[in-house]
């Protein structure tokens, strides 16, 4: 009851019109009311478009065909999943990974998934993992069943039609009760932004073991999600809300992809030049992290380095992140990626931030954002020298790097 205002299905739109009093509801407690009026009006115009598109394909080929349509697509989908699942080897195959704690004197959260293949079907079974917690990371069951899709999908033939007949070979196994299946009133939200993204890795963990060949090493892990809000000094109210991608987990045949969200869609980089002109903060730098990928014989994709100064009088920041403490882990052999860290700047001081925190920060103050790397795959003293010395030209690797853990000898 802590994690804004709550409001179960209602109906907002009644014979084509905005309800007034639930629009009252809304504005009255959000910081900036005509930003998020324009989202649901823009959701309710996707809304009549989708219904419009869906209404012609009825007028053209009617109703009885339209239907029979939709189920054909969804039952051709089962049929390629389930023929894809055959291909695996039969078997029970576990992973664990960790949420990391977030006050003093928690300890870290443990998610535990054991993935049967029998036949042309999949179990996943969460038992193990752990109970329900009072900090708002437990993710609910949509969130932990959609990281069950999205891997799924990842490793399958990305040809198959996505819809519910791909998981129709699907059997779920989740304790009632446990921070992947939360009673309310559990706090849960982090479940979406956080802990969704350790249920994927989770998984491809479990799944490195059955198709090694399909799965990459563990991407950065955390949306880095930064909120950040006040008055401008002219008193107008402000927000901004962010998440920032890291490095990809390198693959069994490739380098991980650099500056990149992992796991996590719907996240477009906004230009610091527009941010500049609208928010009261100024960007020092935007770049790529330094050693942050996981070395190996392919190299895990790189995390950002992002540094601004507030430039208005005050403003409340939260930060709500992962990976500050365990590495993304590497596969094969592969070194696990750096952590990530945020750092504050107030004067002379400096503070390192806990991955999860509320600060009020000052006319001046600087953030300094480091994003983790991804894993590695493979050796490191079998990455090819032409790619060595290609990072290091690039500024991806450093010289004492490449010398003590790549065993690169040649004169740089």
């Amino acid at each position: 009851y802590q994690e804004g205002l709550i409001i179960p299905p209602v109906k907002f739109v009644k014979k084509r019109v905005i309800d007034p009093e639930i629009t009252r509801l809304i504005r009255s407690n959000v910081r900036t009311p005509e930003v998020q009026m324009g989202d649901l009006r823009a959701q309710i115009a996707a809304n009549n478009t989708g219904l419009k598109r869906v209404l012609e394909l009825v007028e053209v080929y009617g109703v009885d065909v339209v239907h029979g349509a939709m189920d054909a697509i969804m039952d051709y989908s089962e049929r390629r999943m389930r023929e894809e699942i055959k291909l695996m080897p039969d078997g029970e195959y576990s992973a664990v990974d960790y949420m990391e704690s977030i006050l003093p004197g928690d300890g870290d959260v443990d998610i535990r998934v054991k993935i049967t293949k029998k036949d042309d079907s999949l179990v996943f079974d969460y038992t193990g993992t752990h109970k329900q917690v009072e900090r708002p990371v437990n993710a609910p069951l949509g969130v932990t069943v959609a990281g069950i899709y999205y891997t799924l999908i990842s490793i399958t033939d990305p040809t198959i039609p996505v819809n519910d007949g791909c998981f129709r070979p699907i059997t779920l196994k989740i304790p009632h009760g446990c921070m992947m299946n939360p009673v309310r009133p559990a706090p849960v939200a982090g479940g979406n932004v956080e802990t969704s993204q350790r249920n994927a890795d989770v998984i491809m963990k479990a799944f490195s073991k059955i198709v090694p060949e399909k799965v990459p090493a563990a991407g950065q892990g955390t949306m880095n999600n930064i909120t950040i809000g006040g008055l401008k000094d002219d008193g107008e109210p402000w927000t901004f809300y962010e998440t920032i991608g890291g490095g990809s987990g390198a693959r069994p045949d490739g380098d991980g992809v650099d500056g990149i969200h992992v796991n996590m869609t719907n996240t477009m980089n906004t230009p610091i030049e527009t941010l500049e002109a609208y928010l009261p903060l100024e960007f020092k730098a935007y770049r790529l992290r330094p050693d942050s990928g996981g070395p190996g014989e392919y190299r895990g994709g790189c995390g950002i380095e992002r540094i601004w100064t507030l430039t208005s009088e005050k403003a409340t920041l939260s930060i709500m992140a992962e990976r500050n403490k365990i590495k993304p882990w590497g596969l094969a052999g592969g070194h696990g990626g750096a952590t990530g860290e945020y750092i504050l700047l107030q004067g002379d001081k400096e503070t390192k931030l806990p991955s999860k925190c509320t600060v009020t920060i000052n006319r001046g103050d600087t953030l300094i954002i480091r994003t983790p790397g991804g894993g590695g795959y493979g050796d490191p003293k079998k990455r090819e020298p032409a790619l060595v010395r290609e990072d290091i030209l690039n500024g991806l690797v450093s010289p004492e790097a490449v010398r003590e853990i790549y065993g690169y000898t040649e004169s740089i």
